[in-house]
Formats: C-alpha cells, structure tokens, sequence
C-alpha cells in the first residue's frame, strides 16, 4: 500500500536526520575523514546516501555545521 511505503519511507528519513545530528553534536570540529568514517559506520543502509552526499555532510560537520536542521540541545 502506498501509505505503507510513504510511512516507511519518511521514517527512514527522520532516522537520518537524527543520525547526522548526533554526529553533528559529537564529532564538530573533527577532521573530515574521521566524520566520513563515523558517519559510514553509524548511517543505516536504507534509504542509501551516495558517497558524494556523505562526504557534503562530513565537510558541513567538520566546520562546526549541523546539517540535519534539528534544533541544538539546551
């Protein structure tokens, strides 16, 4: 059913979103190829990011950014 699939879906895209924003609190400021290996090891399989997207992530997290959107905690 497509309700099904959509559910699915944009629960696999909040799960994504709230990995990259741990890794984005833990790990800011962190050389690059230590956030693209943390973020390898720690993003699920499904839905896939291309390597190109996890290495954008890692360069915004590795200046301090949170790419995710999700608000800081206080």
């Amino acid at each position: 059913m497509i309700i099904d699939r959509v559910s699915r879906e944009r629960e696999a895209n909040r799960l994504l979103f709230r990995i990259v924003h741990h890794v984005a609190i833990h790990h800011a400021g962190r050389p690059f190829d230590e956030i693209v290996g943390v973020l390898r090891r720690e993003l699920p399989g499904s839905p896939p990011l291309a390597e190109e997207e996890i290495r954008r992530i890692a360069e915004q997290i590795s200046v301090g950014r949170d790419p995710s959107g999700l608000p800081s905690p206080d």
